[in-house]
């Protein structure tokens, strides 16, 4: 499950959760989804790290990004263990995988402009240089 672009765990969680319960419930046109804490933790091959799983599952971030509203949790009083489950309301649809969101729109948005200059690197050496002359001439 580890990825480069994944670095963290929390990061691998979220990402497990969307995967495999989130999308999955978004093409059933589901209205609800549970999610087990315990199951993540296993699946994404963490050892003590249920707080963290719960944290990210219950985040915000998370939530916001798939569209998401926690309306249930089950589980101990203490809220941290494999056995809490999260129940979320699938809010509005998020754009279609073949949609660009504003940062992937903006991805690549120099990318002539470097060409120009023959790449990257070339792009800033050009400048780094009239930058250096610049301040000579003073």
């Amino acid at each position: 499950m580890k990825s480069a672009s994944l670095t963290s765990p929390s990061e691998r969680v979220r990402h497990y959760a969307v995967q495999t319960y989130v999308s999955p419930a978004r093409r059933h046109r589901d209205k609800t989804v549970s999610v087990n804490v315990g199951a993540v933790h296993r699946a994404v091959g963490l050892a003590n790290r249920v707080p963290l799983v719960c944290t990210a599952l219950q985040s915000q971030k998370f939530q916001r990004a798939n569209q998401l509203r926690l309306i249930a949790k089950t589980g101990p009083p203490s809220g941290q263990s494999t056995t809490v489950t999260y129940t979320y309301e699938l809010l509005e649809s998020p754009p279609e995988a073949g949609g660009l969101d504003a940062w992937e729109q903006l991805r690549g948005a120099l990318k002539d402009v470097y060409a120009e200059y023959g790449g990257g690197e070339a792009y800033l050496r050009a400048e780094r240089a009239s930058f250096r002359d610049a301040s000579e001439r003073k």
